[in-house]
């Protein structure tokens, strides 16, 4: 069994129109400029979570019992639609019904959207602007925190009382948690209701993916 090992990026550079690099991820050290808000100078320099996450199905295909569904219809598994040109959906289902299922979606911004569970999607870059200044690097940590977290039952999803329930997620890592909820009023009715019987099944989380057995 192989442990995940990030693939080699040749990380793509660009340059200001003085010539120089710019240091994505260091450019502000207070506030960053109005003009920069909602302004994206250079979307390619998310292109190597493509490959990211081309690495991570690979290794999930390689190491755990799971079925693999790829086709655009898999990116009907977000919970809202992608923001950007759908270019490739893949879809990892744990043969164990205790474990959660991730759906990739790739797209053309470029970044990747994470359907994990039933009730909860995860956009890379979140946002991407200049003002932002995020790097593919702290995304692509992001990703793989947020996969493996999943994979190795340390992710959660509840759906909470009364007639406008809050719906939650909770994600433990090995130096730290992270968590998150949004109202239901937010999710398609048909999948909250499709997702309230199945997570009192799992309502101490999901199970750990069972790996693959050798031939």
């Amino acid at each position: 069994m192989s442990t995940y090992r990030r693939p080699p990026i040749d990380a793509p550079v660009f340059r200001d129109t003085d010539g120089r690099v710019i240091d994505y991820g260091n450019r502000w050290f207070d506030h960053p400029p109005e003009e920069t808000y909602s302004v994206v100078t250079h979307p390619d320099r998310f292109a190597p979570l493509h490959a990211i996450g081309d690495a991570l199905i690979a290794h999930l295909q390689e190491n755990y019992d799971v079925e693999t569904d790829e086709g655009e219809e898999t990116a009907l598994d977000l919970l809202t639609s992608a923001r950007a040109e759908v270019v490739r959906a893949v879809r990892i289902r744990p043969n164990d019904p205790a474990c959660a299922s991730l759906t990739f979606v790739f797209t053309a911004f470029p970044g990747i959207f994470l359907h994990a569970g039933l009730l909860h999607d995860f956009h890379l870059p979140v946002c991407g602007c200049d003002a932002c200044d995020s790097t593919w690097s702290e995304e692509a940590d992001t990703v793989e925190r947020l996969v493996l977290a999943v994979v190795n039952g340390h992710y959660r999803e509840g759906i909470g009382e009364g007639s406008q329930p809050w719906v939650d997620f909770g994600l433990t890592y090995p130096d730290g948690a992270s968590s998150g909820s949004s109202n239901s009023d937010d999710l398609p009715i048909e999948r909250l209701r499709a997702a309230q019987p199945l997570l009192r099944t799992v309502s101490d989380g999901w199970a750990a993916w069972p790996r693959r057995t050798s031939a």
